[in-house]
């Protein structure tokens, strides 16, 4: 429900402007969003309780300083507020049971486990590739990293550098797939649209009719 076979979306703000994006994300609707805004709380919940236990464990190493008790509540946009909220909550009845915790579990379990469950919290849901043609600029393609640690990478190619653009096929296993490939001059290697979702023959064909139009045909 929260991913889908890759699928289109087509945007043109402009007669000599068009993007193509394909995306796993499905279409936005009222639950979906409900959902997703579901698993964004829960990714923080999580996120933040593998910390607290981090923050518990180090607290009980010798290589940690006891935080100091606080008489009265530090301005908000001092650094001291930050150690005042860790104070609170290592002292609170949720601070103690995540001491408790961090106790029973060694660090050399507690360290691995800790850095993998924040990986996996780290990953996108849904995988996101886009191609903007400008007719007499060129195009720029576009792919989503797979974590939220990184940004899209992102690469503009100028029209004076494009050869052609073409759909290839490869066998993947024993199946055929097509995918979209812009040649470019002074480079051995093609470069491949939409790398990493590969999506279906459709999609593809109606991306390379629509990028040679907007690219090389006028109106």
């Amino acid at each position: 429900m929260l991913t889908v076979t890759p699928r289109l979306r087509t945007r043109r703000p402009s007669p000599t402007t068009v993007e193509y994006t394909v995306s796993t994300s499905p279409p936005p609707t009222l639950p979906l969003r409900l959902l997703l805004g579901f698993t964004i709380l829960l990714r923080v919940i999580i996120g933040l309780s593998v910390l607290l236990l981090l923050y518990s464990k180090f607290l009980l190493s010798a290589y940690s300083i006891p935080l100091e008790p606080y008489s009265s509540r530090p301005p908000l946009q001092s650094n001291e507020f930050l150690w005042y909220l860790a104070y609170k909550l290592t002292t609170s009845s949720l601070g103690a049971f995540f001491t408790h915790l961090s106790t029973l579990t060694p660090s050399i379990i507690l360290i691995p486990s800790s850095a993998t469950i924040l990986y996996l919290l780290s990953l996108r849901l849904h995988t996101t590739e886009s191609l903007l043609v400008l007719r007499g600029l060129g195009i720029q393609t576009s792919s989503s990293s797979n974590t939220f640690l990184s940004g899209s990478t992102t690469r503009f190619i100028p029209t004076e550098k494009i050869q052609d653009i073409l759909v290839n096929e490869a066998f993947r296993g024993f199946e055929v797939r097509y995918y979209l490939v812009v040649v470019v001059e002074g480079e051995e290697s093609v470069v491949v649209v939409f790398p990493r979702l590969l999506p279906r023959r459709q999609i593809i064909e109606t991306v390379w009719r629509g990028v040679r139009g907007c690219l090389f045909e006028p109106e």
